[in-house]
């Protein structure tokens, strides 16, 4: 099971930009996800913990 870690980049409308903060290619590109599928709280800066295809907030 995928688990990673994510920093919330900017919130677009219904969508956030997350940037995989393990990622070690720094021209990686961010991963664009529906809010409907994020925590409600999440905030720009917001870290997310994504396991067994959930997000939660972490710290």
């Amino acid at each position: 099971m995928l688990t990673c870690t994510y920093i919330v980049e900017r919130i677009d409308g219904d969508y956030a930009l997350l940037r995989r903060t393990d990622e070690t290619d720094p021209k990686a590109e961010p991963k664009l996800v529906a809010r409907v599928l994020l925590p409600m709280e999440i905030r720009e800066g917001s870290r997310l913990l994504y396991e067994y295809l959930q997000y939660s907030i972490i710290d």
